[in-house]
Protein backbone atom coordinates (compact mmCIF):
# COMPACT_ATOMS: atom_id res chain seq x y z
CA UNK A 1 0.00 0.00 0.00
CA UNK A 2 1.83 3.18 -0.88
CA UNK A 3 1.45 6.39 0.60
CA UNK A 4 -0.07 8.13 -2.46
CA UNK A 5 -3.12 4.77 -1.89
CA UNK A 6 -3.23 5.35 1.47
CA UNK A 7 -3.92 9.31 0.98
CA UNK A 8 -6.57 8.38 -1.64
CA UNK A 9 -8.20 5.89 0.94
CA UNK A 10 -8.32 7.94 3.48
CA UNK A 11 -9.73 11.29 1.30
CA UNK A 12 -12.15 8.25 -0.46
CA UNK A 13 -13.58 7.28 3.46
CA UNK A 14 -13.85 10.80 4.35
CA UNK A 15 -15.71 11.71 1.26
CA UNK A 16 -18.55 8.56 1.55
CA UNK A 17 -18.60 8.32 5.48
CA UNK A 18 -19.99 11.59 7.29
CA UNK A 19 -18.58 9.94 10.88
CA UNK A 20 -15.05 9.48 9.49
CA UNK A 21 -15.06 12.81 7.67
CA UNK A 22 -15.01 14.59 11.06
CA UNK A 23 -12.27 12.77 12.32
CA UNK A 24 -10.08 13.66 9.40
CA UNK A 25 -11.13 17.16 8.99
CA UNK A 26 -9.87 17.45 12.09
CA UNK A 27 -7.06 15.61 12.95
CA UNK A 28 -5.56 15.13 8.76
CA UNK A 29 -4.54 12.43 7.06
CA UNK A 30 -3.26 9.94 9.75
CA UNK A 31 0.30 8.52 9.89
CA UNK A 32 0.83 5.16 7.65
CA UNK A 33 2.22 3.56 10.70
CA UNK A 34 4.19 0.46 9.56
CA UNK A 35 6.59 -2.45 10.44
CA UNK A 36 9.11 -4.43 8.13
CA UNK A 37 8.20 -8.05 8.32
CA UNK A 38 9.38 -10.67 9.82
CA UNK A 39 10.59 -12.16 13.30
CA UNK A 40 11.00 -8.90 15.00
CA UNK A 41 7.75 -7.26 14.35
CA UNK A 42 5.76 -10.20 15.24
CA UNK A 43 7.76 -10.64 18.59
CA UNK A 44 7.05 -7.11 19.27
CA UNK A 45 3.56 -7.57 18.52
CA UNK A 46 3.07 -10.53 20.81
CA UNK A 47 4.82 -8.61 23.55
CA UNK A 48 2.05 -5.71 22.77
CA UNK A 49 -0.76 -8.30 23.58
CA UNK A 50 -2.93 -6.96 26.34
CA UNK A 51 -0.31 -4.57 27.71
CA UNK A 52 0.24 -0.73 26.85
CA UNK A 53 2.46 0.06 23.64
CA UNK A 54 4.55 2.02 25.90
CA UNK A 55 5.25 -0.67 28.27
CA UNK A 56 6.01 -3.40 25.39
CA UNK A 57 7.86 -1.00 23.74
CA UNK A 58 10.42 -0.95 26.42
CA UNK A 59 10.42 -4.28 26.56
CA UNK A 60 11.30 -4.59 23.17
CA UNK A 61 13.89 -2.53 23.37
CA UNK A 62 15.38 -4.09 25.87
CA UNK A 63 15.32 -7.02 23.70
CA UNK A 64 16.96 -4.98 20.86
CA UNK A 65 19.76 -4.06 23.36
CA UNK A 66 20.62 -7.71 24.85
CA UNK A 67 21.22 -8.69 21.53
CA UNK A 68 23.10 -6.24 19.50
CA UNK A 69 20.12 -5.37 17.25
CA UNK A 70 19.83 -8.43 15.67
CA UNK A 71 16.18 -9.76 17.06
CA UNK A 72 16.25 -12.77 14.89
CA UNK A 73 14.95 -16.02 15.84
CA UNK A 74 18.78 -17.76 16.36
CA UNK A 75 19.67 -15.41 18.88
CA UNK A 76 16.40 -15.25 20.52
CA UNK A 77 16.68 -18.68 21.72
CA UNK A 78 20.00 -18.22 23.29
CA UNK A 79 18.15 -16.21 26.20
CA UNK A 80 17.46 -18.20 29.26
CA UNK A 81 14.34 -17.53 31.34
CA UNK A 82 15.89 -15.36 33.91
CA UNK A 83 17.11 -13.79 30.43
CA UNK A 84 13.66 -12.89 29.23
CA UNK A 85 11.77 -11.94 32.90
CA UNK A 86 14.60 -9.23 33.40
CA UNK A 87 13.87 -8.06 29.68
CA UNK A 88 9.91 -8.26 30.17
CA UNK A 89 8.41 -11.36 29.23
CA UNK A 90 5.77 -12.95 30.75
CA UNK A 91 6.22 -16.80 30.68
CA UNK A 92 3.76 -17.20 28.37
CA UNK A 93 4.63 -14.57 26.27
CA UNK A 94 8.64 -16.06 26.03
CA UNK A 95 6.82 -19.35 25.60
CA UNK A 96 5.06 -17.66 22.03
CA UNK A 97 7.83 -16.73 20.83
CA UNK A 98 10.20 -19.57 21.50
CA UNK A 99 7.53 -21.84 19.35
CA UNK A 100 7.89 -18.72 16.66
CA UNK A 101 11.76 -18.75 17.01
CA UNK A 102 11.84 -22.42 16.84
CA UNK A 103 9.73 -23.18 14.51
CA UNK A 104 11.56 -20.91 12.05
CA UNK A 105 14.87 -22.13 12.41
CA UNK A 106 13.34 -25.75 11.61
CA UNK A 107 11.55 -24.40 8.81
CA UNK A 108 8.03 -25.28 9.60
CA UNK A 109 7.24 -21.53 9.99
CA UNK A 110 7.80 -19.25 6.80
CA UNK A 111 7.26 -15.61 7.16
CA UNK A 112 8.42 -14.99 3.98
CA UNK A 113 6.09 -16.95 2.37
CA UNK A 114 3.06 -15.48 4.04
CA UNK A 115 4.23 -12.50 2.67
CA UNK A 116 2.73 -13.62 -0.68
CA UNK A 117 -0.10 -15.24 0.44
CA UNK A 118 -3.82 -13.93 0.23
CA UNK A 119 -5.15 -12.01 3.24
CA UNK A 120 -7.41 -15.00 4.44
CA UNK A 121 -4.78 -17.47 3.85
CA UNK A 122 -2.18 -15.39 5.65
CA UNK A 123 -4.41 -14.74 8.76
CA UNK A 124 -5.16 -18.52 8.39
CA UNK A 125 -1.46 -19.61 8.49
CA UNK A 126 -0.47 -16.54 11.40
CA UNK A 127 -3.67 -18.41 13.53
CA UNK A 128 -1.82 -22.04 13.24
CA UNK A 129 1.26 -20.33 15.27
CA UNK A 130 0.72 -21.01 19.18
CA UNK A 131 0.09 -17.63 20.81
CA UNK A 132 -1.17 -15.59 17.55
CA UNK A 133 -4.86 -14.94 17.72
CA UNK A 134 -7.33 -12.58 15.80
CA UNK A 135 -5.82 -9.12 17.08
CA UNK A 136 -2.02 -10.16 16.71
CA UNK A 137 -2.43 -11.68 12.93
CA UNK A 138 -4.37 -8.40 12.06
CA UNK A 139 -1.62 -6.58 13.47
CA UNK A 140 0.89 -7.97 11.71
CA UNK A 141 -1.26 -8.22 8.25
CA UNK A 142 -1.77 -4.34 8.62
CA UNK A 143 1.33 -3.60 10.15
CA UNK A 144 4.02 -5.50 8.54
CA UNK A 145 2.06 -6.40 5.74
CA UNK A 146 0.15 -2.71 4.58
CA UNK A 147 -2.41 -5.23 3.90
CA UNK A 148 -5.38 -2.42 2.54
CA UNK A 149 -8.26 -4.11 3.86
CA UNK A 150 -7.89 -5.52 7.54
CA UNK A 151 -9.87 -5.25 10.23
CA UNK A 152 -7.69 -6.01 14.07
CA UNK A 153 -10.45 -7.54 16.02
CA UNK A 154 -10.56 -7.40 19.28
CA UNK A 155 -8.62 -3.72 19.69
CA UNK A 156 -10.17 -2.06 22.36
CA UNK A 157 -8.79 0.97 21.45
CA UNK A 158 -10.04 1.06 18.68
CA UNK A 159 -13.77 0.48 20.22
CA UNK A 160 -13.44 3.01 21.86
CA UNK A 161 -12.87 5.41 19.29
CA UNK A 162 -15.70 3.95 17.53
CA UNK A 163 -17.95 4.42 20.34
CA UNK A 164 -16.63 8.15 20.27
CA UNK A 165 -16.48 8.89 16.13
CA UNK A 166 -19.64 6.73 15.85
CA UNK A 167 -21.76 8.21 19.06
CA UNK A 168 -22.15 4.86 20.72
CA UNK A 169 -23.64 4.37 24.06
CA UNK A 170 -20.53 2.25 24.86
CA UNK A 171 -18.10 0.52 23.16
CA UNK A 172 -19.12 -2.58 21.04
CA UNK A 173 -18.22 -6.04 20.92
CA UNK A 174 -15.60 -7.29 18.95
CA UNK A 175 -18.48 -8.90 16.83
CA UNK A 176 -20.41 -5.48 16.68
CA UNK A 177 -17.14 -3.75 15.65
CA UNK A 178 -16.03 -6.13 13.19
CA UNK A 179 -19.76 -5.91 11.55
CA UNK A 180 -19.98 -1.99 11.91
CA UNK A 181 -16.64 -2.04 10.33
CA UNK A 182 -17.28 -4.14 6.98
CA UNK A 183 -18.98 -0.37 5.90
CA UNK A 184 -15.36 0.63 5.62
CA UNK A 185 -14.57 -1.99 2.72
CA UNK A 186 -12.33 -2.31 0.77
CA UNK A 187 -10.17 0.29 3.22
CA UNK A 188 -10.30 -1.00 6.77
CA UNK A 189 -6.85 -0.73 7.39
CA UNK A 190 -7.07 3.16 6.60
CA UNK A 191 -10.24 3.37 8.46
CA UNK A 192 -8.93 1.49 11.66
CA UNK A 193 -6.19 4.50 11.44
CA UNK A 194 -8.03 7.06 11.63
CA UNK A 195 -9.98 5.83 14.53
CA UNK A 196 -6.67 5.16 16.19
CA UNK A 197 -5.09 8.20 15.23
CA UNK A 198 -7.95 10.49 16.83
CA UNK A 199 -8.19 7.97 19.55
CA UNK A 200 -4.59 8.81 20.50
CA UNK A 201 -4.93 12.03 20.04
CA UNK A 202 -4.75 13.50 16.62
CA UNK A 203 -2.18 15.44 14.37
CA UNK A 204 0.97 15.32 17.49
CA UNK A 205 0.74 11.89 17.64
CA UNK A 206 4.00 10.05 16.68
CA UNK A 207 4.27 7.38 14.30
CA UNK A 208 4.63 4.19 15.89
Amino acid sequence: MSAEWFTAAVAGLADRDPQLRTLYLRNGVPPHWRRPPGFASLTHIILEQQVSLASAAAAFNRLYDRLEGEVGPGAFLQLGDIELREIGFSRQKGGYVRNLATGITEGTIDLAAVELMSDEDARVTLLGIQGIGPWTAGIYLMFALDRPDVWPRGDRALHVAMAKALSLGSPPSSEEAAEMARRWKPWRSAAARLLWHDYLGGPDVVPA
